[in-house]
């Protein structure tokens, strides 16, 4: 194909970090953005060139967004994947990833079977609708993790049941109709940020993930295991992208055993917050390879430049109120750490405000599972949270009338 530029106008259904980061990326390869988001002034607005106010299911909006533009994509699984469809084949518009994937996707039970069907490893999973069946879960697999079908994200949706007894709140906590899967007592949690291009696959370095209270705090890469085992999470992130339809950045949670297997956890079809690290820490970020893979030019490298974590800032706030970030000197003293802020107008407990990345390819880290507690990647994730743990929100008064 022809590339020129300034190239197409790429339409994001989403507008919060990962449409702002988009758009972000999108500008140096002269691709502007327009995205569609219910919130006035949300994150991606200030580096859009417009933002189409409307909600995601909103079909005037949404036929809005696609006759504006010359391809589409999303940036958050409640986009409607049948309105998507509706633009395919009503205005002169791709769509990718393709509408049927997150069909698949957003359900995460028609996920699991499909991917249990591709016989790539996931843990074991049941449907669940009443108690009873809860019950006969557990009976089978002693704990699970209880998973909204649709909707649930950064730990909604999700409830871990050990008891019978708790299987009647579990079940309204999660909305009804849900998943039951086999609690897994795994060594780490992994990812792959996978790429798929026109007629190209490609995978970034495997990142370990750690979690709290099912919120992503840290990502560091090189993942430390075993070279084996991130050979082999990449081998399955790649048969993982066999099964999805469309071009696109996509997000594959995985779960390290003790043996060294691998299981996937979930899939996310659009960048990744385990991919932030990316954008300091490889050759092309996330965000630049999903505009060039739905916009079907050729994809850039994956390659590490070098040993990177990346730290999340959450609210930490009571309630929901406007705040400003204030400690970040440490960070922008390190001259190896970057700040993104996201820009959102109120800070709530535990909501992604923004992120910090230190990249630093003065270190050498050759095999990190050889020992993966040595001052190398552990120097790197103590002065990442050093750098985190200073900064803190202040409330700000509010706009005067």
């Amino acid at each position: 194909m022809s590339v020129t530029v300034p190239g197409p106008t790429l339409g994001v259904v989403g507008g919060g970090q990962l449409g702002r980061m988009l758009a972000e990326a999108a500008a140096p390869l002269g691709v502007e953005v327009i995205v569609l988001d219910p919130t006035p002034d949300c994150p991606a607005a200030p580096v859009a060139r417009d933002h189409i106010i409307g909600e995601f299911d909103d079909p005037d909006a949404v036929s809005d967004l696609a006759a504006r533009v010359n391809a589409m994509t999303f940036e958050i699984e409640l986009a409607d994947a049948d309105l998507l469809s509706d633009a395919i084949s009503t205005f002169d518009v791709t769509v990718n990833p393709a509408p049927s994937t997150l069909a698949m996707i957003e359900d995460k039970l028609i996920q699991k079977r499909t991917l249990d069907d591709a016989g790539i490893p996931v843990p074991s999973f049941r449907p669940v609708d009443t108690v009873s069946e809860l019950t006969t879960a557990l009976d089978i697999f002693d704990a699970v993790m209880l998973k909204a079908r649709t909707g649930g994200y950064d730990g909604r949706g999700n409830v871990p049941v050990t008891d019978p007894a708790n299987a009647a709140d579990a079940l309204e906590a999660v909305g009804g109709s849900a998943m039951a899967e086999r609690l897994i007592d795994f060594t780490r949690e992994l990812s792959v940020i996978a790429v798929k291009g026109d007629e190209t696959v490609r995978t970034f370095p495997p990142g370990e993930n750690i979690h709290d209270e099912e919120i992503l705090r840290e990502t560091i890469v090189p993942a430390r295991t075993s070279e084996e085992v991130r050979n082999r999470a990449n081998a399955v992130a790649r048969d993982v992208l066999e099964t999805l339809d469309g071009r696109g950045v996509f997000g594959i949670e995985l779960f390290e055993t003790e043996a060294g297997d691998i299981l996937v956890n979930e899939i996310a079809p659009r960048p990744h917050n385990s991919g932030h690290w990316t954008i300091e820490g490889a050759h092309s970020s996330q965000f630049e390879q999903h505009i060039r893979a739905v916009l079907g030019w050729p994809l850039g490298s994956t390659a590490r430049r070098s040993p990177t974590v990346m730290t999340n800032i959450l609210g930490t706030v009571d309630n929901s109120r406007p705040a400003a970030l204030t400690g970040i000197e440490p960070a922008l003293t390190d001259e190896h750490i970057s700040l993104h802020w996201y820009g959102k107008d109120e800070v709530r407990p535990l909501r992604k405000m923004g992120h910090l990345t230190l990249s630093d390819d003065t270190i050498s880290i050759t095999d990190p599972s050889t020992d993966p507690d040595s001052l190398t990647i552990q120097s790197l994730i103590e002065r990442a949270r050093q750098c985190r743990e200073a900064v803190a929100f202040i409330q700000t008064p509010p706009e005067s009338s």
